[in-house]
């Protein structure tokens, strides 16, 4: 995948900052309890498990580090202990949302959302070059955005795509008072 031009995911990062506080900031409460298009989350749970995409990243880096350090046959052995797990993944990826929107208002996850930002901004500003090429395999059957085999770079656009892919299935824009 060539180098990573590291400004272009920066700015990627800003603009879902932007994006993700536009959503939360326009919404009102009838819209964060409407359900979303192609999930059985709410908008409230799916803008939550967008932002748990991000998340994840951070848990992932560390991941990539050591797996990529490690003989090829030992992330892809994990990768497939992972694909064979899917099922109690997928929910515990549904049933995350669902109650992280009970302790986590909208105000305190666009804060954590803030943080989160800051901080895969400043580790991929701190990351040597040589690191942002090294990989490992993932398991393709917990998101439709993992590949058999990703980089470090791929998993710091990961969230970005992630996000972008669920935004198309919020159901807000109802035209009511913004939630404060």
């Amino acid at each position: 995948m060539g180098a990573m031009d590291r400004q272009t995911v920066h700015e990627d990062y800003e603009r879902a900052r932007r994006t993700f506080h536009q959503l939360l900031d326009t919404a009102t409460a009838a819209e964060l309890t409407r359900p979303t298009n192609g999930t059985r989350w709410t908008n409230e749970q799916l803008l939550w498990h967008m932002f748990f995409g991000y998340l994840i990243t951070r848990v992932l880096l560390p991941l990539v580090r050591l797996f990529s350090r490690l003989p090829d046959s030992a992330s892809r052995a994990f990768a497939r202990l992972l694909n064979a797990v899917t099922r109690p993944f997928d929910l515990i990826n549904y049933a995350g949302p669902c109650g992280a929107v009970k302790v986590f208002t909208p105000r305190r996850t666009a804060a954590a959302f803030d943080r989160v930002i800051d901080s895969l901004t400043r580790r991929l500003a701190a990351a040597p070059e040589e690191f942002l090429a090294r990989g490992m395999h993932f398991p393709v059957r917990w998101d439709s955005f993992f590949t058999d085999f990703m980089s470090l770079a791929d998993v710091y656009r990961y969230p970005n795509r992630h996000l972008e892919f669920h935004r198309r299935q919020l159901t807000l824009g109802g035209g009511e008072t913004p939630v404060r």
